[in-house]
């Protein structure tokens, strides 16, 4: 070999060592890096398992809520309900194979104290035939009370009919739970378990919901007391409900822990809110219902929400990691460690690529940043020449409407008075020679002044003639042909006077006030307008104020309506603000303000280009 590719090759001590303690920090790097990331996949499958269990939990609480919901309709649907009834129902649904977690499905009636009599003689002898009582059938607890609930209808309960009878009303937090149930018309689920049923971490839970009178549709509370009649409910088991979850979840060594932390009362009738009851214990048993919580660094462990009809649970999942590893999960750190150089050229390339993929990124971003820009630059130049064109528009049919008008009145005006004279000296020497020329000619007159005053109406509503006296006379002019027109009172305060306006602002202020006017009389109902004219710095202002009944919500952006659109339109090509305020039942006022003092007879330019702003309230 060469003397130059020996000192090439040549090891040294120093970076034989350098390479050696490089190379295990890289390789203890990954282990630690792989085993976390293991532990991490491992435990975002202990949260999906455990988010499915919640899911499987809120379909089967759904199912029951639905077998209870349709009994109700059930009931509600019937004109007569009978133990026999009820009994070919519930069979049907056949709970055992279908519902395995449901006790019973039970039905309480309202009975007030002047129908307990009655009721009870009725409710004894159908019982006579259903089961067999050593003791006639009583409400209990004994005692009067001004209603009852009472339990009539049980199904398949028929094995214990001690519960027969039983008032649920007598429970004063049972009977609030179940006032604010019927008030409202919503199910209601019960957080205290069910003592007859229940035991050491064996909870049973009960729903109930409201029945009304058939035919019945309430809608207020009063209502729905007038039309109650009852109240249906449904038994279940926690456990059963719950160990059939843990079946479906793939994980060994699984702990499910239920909690219940909404209002209720314990085993002593205290009241519970705010503190966790455990409803079920997959680790719990008779001697020990509720054992200590799994800890530690070698656990899994989340606590997901869960809604129970209204009530709030939490369920606490915990499983063992090892549970989760697998075979190769064990070797797999070993395996990167010995890559660990290996590893930190594929880091050091992911790295380069993840740099350049960072820089064509801001390059992108950059680039559409810039394309943005451009776009907002030209929208905004759109929207100045838009505005340009509307102000142009405006112009235009200004001067049309000025130049119809004026033709009209020279020429047609001109003519029907020519035409006027004519037929009025032929009335004249017609009178009293020929009578009935002399009819003929006088009815043409009155049809000539009607043309008349018709070409003038035409001419004011074109372009009024009172415009070019000033705007005030003009608004004093409109305001009174509203008032006129309409019968709606009117007031106007001007304090100024006469003011010299440009006459392209003129027309704009009164365009603007036949529009506010014109809204009133269409959509607001008012009685009584007022109109404020000011000068004030310049700027001259336009109120018109109704006490109508307002502007309903999203009516300023109603589809077709462009009456308000074209207000702001007029008064912003002026440089000007445009606001209108309102509330219900309370009128609507719309206040124009733009500067007039100074300008030219011309149209002014837009507030875009100017940088005066307007605003809209």
């Amino acid at each position: 070999m060469p003397p130059v590719l020996r000192d090439a090759f040549s090891v040294t001590r120093f970076s034989f060592w350098t390479g050696v303690l490089l190379s295990s920090v890289i390789g203890s790097v990954a282990y630690v890096v792989t085993q976390r990331s293991i532990e991490n996949n491992a435990q975002e499958r202990f949260v999906n398992h455990a988010k499915y269990a919640q899911s499987v939990i809120s379909v089967r609480i759904k199912s029951y809520t639905d077998v209870l919901r349709t009994a109700g309709s059930m009931i509600q649907s019937t004109d007569v309900l009978s133990h026999r009834k009820f009994h070919e129902y519930v069979s049907g649904l056949n709970l055992a194979r279908n519902y395995p977690a449901i006790d019973s499905i039970n039905f309480a009636i309202l009975v007030t104290d002047a129908q307990r009599d009655v009721f009870l003689a009725e409710l004894r002898t159908e019982m006579r035939d259903v089961v067999h009582l050593a003791a006639p059938l009583d409400i209990s607890p004994p005692g009067r009370r001004p209603s009852y609930l009472v339990v009539s209808y049980i199904e398949p309960d028929l094995s214990t009919p001690g519960h027969y009878g039983t008032d649920l009303a007598a429970n004063r937090y049972f009977s609030r739970q179940l006032d604010e149930s019927r008030d409202h018309g919503t199910l209601y689920a019960s957080g205290t378990p069910i003592l007859a049923l229940s035991g050491p971490n064996d909870t049973h839970l009960g729903m109930r919901m409201p029945i009304y009178r058939i035919g019945a549709a309430p809608v207020t509370a009063e209502q729905r007391r007038a039309a109650y009649t009852g109240s249906l409910g449904i038994a279940f088991s926690v456990p059963k409900l719950l160990h059939g979850v843990m079946d479906e979840v793939p994980i060994r060594g699984l702990r499910m822990t239920l909690y219940d932390i909404g209002p209720g009362l314990d085993a002593r009738g205290r009241d519970t809110a705010g503190l966790p009851r455990t409803l079920f214990d997959s680790l719990g048993t008779h001697v020990d219902p509720a054992p200590a919580p799994a800890a530690g660094a070698d656990t899994f462990s989340v606590t997901l929400p869960l809604d129970f009809n209204g009530r709030t649970w939490k369920t606490t999942y915990s499983a063992p990691k090892a549970s989760l590893y697998t075979e190769f999960d064990t070797y797999y750190p070993k395996l990167m460690m010995g890559f660990g150089f290996l590893g930190s050229i594929l880091l050091y390339a992911l790295l380069q690529t993840l740099t350049s993929s960072r820089r064509a990124a801001l390059a992108l971003a950059q680039e559409m940043t810039s394309e943005l820009r451009e776009s907002q630059s030209k929208l905004q130049l759109s929207h100045q020449k838009l505005r340009r064109l509307a102000d142009h528009a405006y112009q235009i049919k200004e001067m049309e409407r000025k130049r119809i008008a004026r033709e009209i009145h020279d020429d047609l005006g001109q003519s029907l008075l020519a035409l006027r004279i004519e037929a009025e000296l032929l009335a004249g020497r017609t009178q009293g020679t020929h009578s009935h020329l002399h009819k003929r000619a006088r009815a043409t007159l009155l049809q000539i002044d009607t043309t008349i005053k018709s070409v003038r109406q035409i001419i004011n509503d074109l372009r009024p003639t009172v415009l070019d006296l000033g705007l005030s006379a003009a608004v004093e002019w409109q305001v009174n042909q509203f008032q006129r027109r309409t019968g709606i009172q009117c007031d106007i305060q001007d304090d100024h006077g006469e003011i010299a306006l440009p006459d392209h602002c003129a027309t704009a202020f009164f365009r603007i006030l036949q529009e506010s006017l014109t809204n009133i009389v269409r959509h607001a109902n008012a009685t009584r307008v007022k109109v404020e004219l000011r000068l004030n710095g310049g700027w001259l202002s336009l109120t018109v104020r109704d006490n109508g009944c307002g502007l309903p919500p999203g009516g300023r952006n109603k589809y077709g309506s462009f009456g308000l659109v074209g207000i702001e339109e007029r008064i912003v090509i002026l440089g000007g603000t445009c606001a209108v305020f309102s509330e219900p039942d309370g009128g609507t006022t719309v206040t124009v303000s733009a500067p007039v003092i100074g300008q030219q007879d011309q149209p002014a330019h837009s507030p875009l280009e100017q940088g005066t702003g307007s605003s809209v309230i």
